[in-house]
């Protein structure tokens, strides 16, 4: 998977997770990428600077706190139950596009279950072909992830759009 900056033509800038660069491109000329603050569909890959760790660094706290996220088992909320954020229902426009966000995953991705570290960890050394993966992993897991320098990111899985 590849993450981008993304940007808008109202200069809003937000992330996006591909399974490669022919990805992100085909849905841009598509207009399947939308702003989650203004809707707009006119979206661009923002310049970006990398984040490179050095030998021996542990990797910034935010990178941690995502890889722990991971680890929780993907759940889908009842479909008549509200998706809180901050107390508040989850917006429209944003519960619209994690449900594009999960069918994409599911419709480029492999589901690796509970073999999702052990596979990932493979993929980042080279022992196996590099492909996108998603599944679960437990916390201990996760921090092996950021200490192996495996970027992995968390998802809110909400319900699919279909039922």
């Amino acid at each position: 998977m590849i993450h981008y900056d993304l940007l808008c033509a109202a200069d809003h800038r937000f992330d996006g997770w591909f399974r490669d660069s022919a990805s992100f491109e085909m849905q841009a000329a598509s207009h399947l990428l939308e702003c989650p603050v203004c809707g707009d569909l006119s979206v661009t890959r923002a310049l970006m600077s990398p984040a490179i760790p050095r030998k021996g660094r542990k990797p910034p706290p935010h990178a941690v706190e995502a890889a722990s996220e991971a680890a929780e088992t993907p759940s889908a909320a009842p479909a008549d139950q509200p998706v809180a954020v901050a107390g508040q229902k989850m917006p429209d426009q944003v519960r619209a596009a994690l449900q594009r966000i999960r069918a994409e995953v599911e419709r480029n991705c492999d589901y690796v279950g509970t073999g999702f570290a052990d596979e990932a960890v493979r993929m980042h050394r080279g022992e196996l072909e590099k492909r996108g993966i998603y599944g679960e992993t437990t916390p201990e897991q996760a921090e092996m992830l950021a200490d192996e320098g495996v970027q992995v990111a968390s998802i809110p899985w909400l319900p699919r759009s279909d039922g």
